[in-house]
């Protein structure tokens, strides 16, 4: 498949290698295609290693199409909107590489374990990136109510889950906000309307 926006610096035929440097825990978007031929968006964390692993928790979308086709394209953004909408609520499109991407890799994912965390099943992948491109470079800034909006996606997702004591929640989301009226611009204000759409918050 080929993509307009595609950068001379795109990787393809064989082994190709992250267009970013994968630490820690690194947030992204990952495009799954589903029966319906559209391609799902969800969050997905990246867990630094040889190889990237990552977990999907529950009977996702992306577990779904995971296991359908054994592919997905990884991406990494910087649009605090996507990443409140990937987290949480469905959107799908007609191509695989959304808009708001930096860089991104084409990965064939193999599953590597499996278990269970309180009352919710968890698979454990292997990413392998096969075809990657750095579609537009930027100068960094640290934003910290981008990382509020982050977090507050990931506090939103669980306050229905039976494991997590949902009072310590809304306060963790509590103070997202207060980061992102503090330290955040309109569209971190934006994100979080997001999530408070897309979840009981």
């Amino acid at each position: 498949m080929t993509d307009d926006r595609q950068t001379d610096e795109t990787r393809r035929d064989g082994p190709a290698e992250w267009p970013v440097s994968v630490s820690g825990v690194t947030e992204s978007i990952v495009t799954t295609l589903g029966p319906n031929d559209l391609w799902n968006a969800a969050a997905l964390g990246l867990h630094a290693g040889d190889p990237v692993t990552a977990r999907t928790w529950g009977n996702t979308r992306t577990r779904r199409n995971f296991h359908r086709q054994g592919e997905g394209y990884v991406q990494f953004v910087d649009d605090p909107v996507a990443v409140a909408d990937a987290a949480l609520s469905i959107v799908e499109s007609e191509e695989p590489i959304l808009e708001s991407a930096a860089a991104w890799a084409r990965v064939t994912v193999e599953r590597i374990d499996a278990g269970t965390e309180g009352e919710t099943d968890w698979e454990a992948w292997a990413l392998r990136p096969v075809e990657s491109s750095v579609v537009r470079e930027t100068i960094p800034t640290i934003d910290r109510g981008f990382g509020a909006v982050v977090e507050a996606t990931v506090a939103a997702s669980r306050l229905e889950v039976a494991d997590y004591d949902e009072a310590d929640l809304r306060d963790r989301l509590a103070d997202c906000a207060a980061v992102v009226e503090r330290a955040g611009g309109p569209r971190e204000r934006e994100a979080l309307e997001r999530v408070r759409e897309h979840s009981t918050w």
